[in-house]
């Protein structure tokens, strides 16, 4: 069964960074590789997707701060956050989907900034 395991969460101040990585096991035809997040009290949104072949999209809040990329090679997408926010403060999930349009989630990991 295909899993997914993040890492890289953890408590930073406003202004810092944290790098996110989801590692795909038993993936195969893997699309779009994604990073999704839930606060507390509010539902679960994307903050950022890759395609395939490379194309980026990014929720509005995120944009110019986050930075999203894949291994292929690895089975691994990345998220990059960069001028971490307190609003940016959430569980973190990564999410793939498949060619059948499959969809799989992880666990979660938990980002907290500090003002």
């Amino acid at each position: 069964q295909v899993q997914l395991v993040e890492s890289g969460g953890g408590l930073v101040q406003a202004g810092g960074s944290l790098r996110l990585s989801c590692v795909v096991s038993n993936g195969f035809h893997i699309t779009a590789m994604g990073w999704y997040r839930q606060a507390p009290g509010k539902q679960r949104k994307l903050v950022a997707q890759i395609t395939s072949s490379g194309i980026t999209t990014y929720e509005d809040s995120v944009k110019g701060r986050f930075t999203i990329s894949r291994d292929n090679a690895k089975n691994t997408v990345y998220l990059e956050m960069n001028s971490l926010k307190p609003e940016d403060t959430a569980v973190y999930y990564c999410n793939v989907r498949n060619l059948f349009a499959s969809s799989f989630w992880g666990q979660g990991t938990q980002v907290t900034v500090s003002s």
